[in-house]
């Protein structure tokens, strides 16, 4: 409650940098993923957000819609710190391990964020939060694998909603910072 509350207070007087706008709806879009288009459309020019007829909720799901390799989606965890929510986007291919980042990172209190704790962060739902367009700024880690991958696919608001993008893209307009996310022996080669 506290952190919600919290989030709701820096959202009242939000100096963010990745705050969403509205768009007209006669574009066709669900209006998180129309809020998150017109983020993008500032942030990434050409970056085109679309709706698939399918769920792309999980990253294999995602991978399956859009006929990708599962490690080319960025799917974006909420995780909660002692100072606050951390965004991790990572590799479909694997999953975070908090010990690493928080040994790497000198986060502390790492653990995955609760349903309401992201909505509350991000403004969005689980399976479809964007690495953009949240009601503050959220610190923002990227797994170091994902630079394998000419082109990455992304959740764009909701569950069914997506945008492509390259790593060198996902760490510009998310200010992110690259780091290694799961242990060396779980990395793909």
């Amino acid at each position: 409650m506290r952190l919600q509350r919290e989030l709701e207070a820096e959202l009242a007087d939000s100096h963010a940098v990745n705050k969403a706008r509205r768009v007209p709806s006669d574009e066709g879009l669900h209006p998180s993923a129309a809020s998150v288009a017109a983020v993008l459309a500032d942030l990434a020019p050409g970056a085109e957000v679309r709706e698939v007829d399918t769920s792309t909720r999980t990253a294999a799901e995602a991978a399956a819609a859009l006929g990708s390799e599962l490690g080319a989606i960025a799917s974006s965890l909420v995780f909660m710190a002692d100072d606050g929510p951390v965004l991790i986007m990572t590799s479909g291919s694997h999953r975070v391990d908090a010990d690493v980042v928080a040994s790497l990172t000198g986060l502390t209190g790492l653990r995955k964020a609760t349903a309401e704790e992201v909505r509350a962060a991000t403004g969005q739902a689980i399976g479809g939060v964007s690495p953009v367009g949240h009601p503050i700024r959220l610190r923002t880690l990227i797994d170091l694998d994902l630079a394998r991958y000419p082109k990455l696919w992304a959740a764009a608001g909701t569950p069914n909603a997506v945008f492509s993008t390259t790593f060198e893209q996902l760490v510009e307009i998310t200010a992110g910072t690259v780091t290694q996310v799961v242990a060396t022996t779980d990395r793909p080669q």
